[in-house]
């Protein structure tokens, strides 16, 4: 029972939770592995996990957007309304590729910021 025990908390221990943010190493690694799968990725838990994270950096990035403009700071970029972004899944997962192997370490949420911000410039 001891034993068992010791397994589960070392597996738990590796397991990510809803507080740990996913890095564009894990993001590409899992979105790779989805598009192999092809038809059969649509039952994979991975497939919920990765729209997910893209989801909220989306919010986390327009809340940032909002935030700046109440506060009156100069905004960071300047994105079309909810909805109208001209960006697919395939474009986000060729802007994160493009991120230099060293620099995979940052969070979705991050690189989802930077790829808007060179996307949307305010003119």
């Amino acid at each position: 029972m001891r034993r068992l025990m010791i397994i589960v908390i070392a597996i738990a221990g590796t397991l990510p939770t809803t507080g740990q943010a996913m890095t564009v190493d894990t993001f590409l690694a899992k979105t790779k592995a989805l598009q192999s799968r092809g038809l059969f990725a649509a039952g994979s838990p991975d497939l919920a996990l990765v729209r997910t994270e893209i989801r909220d950096a989306a919010a986390a990035y327009r809340a940032r957007v909002e935030a700046d403009r109440v506060a009156g700071r100069p905004p960071r970029s300047c994105p079309p309304p909810t909805g109208k972004a001209k960006i697919d899944a395939k474009g986000l997962i060729a802007a994160f590729d493009a991120i230099p192997p060293a620099e995979r370490s940052r969070t979705v949420a991050s690189a989802f910021a930077a790829t808007m911000e060179r996307l949307y410039p305010c003119k």
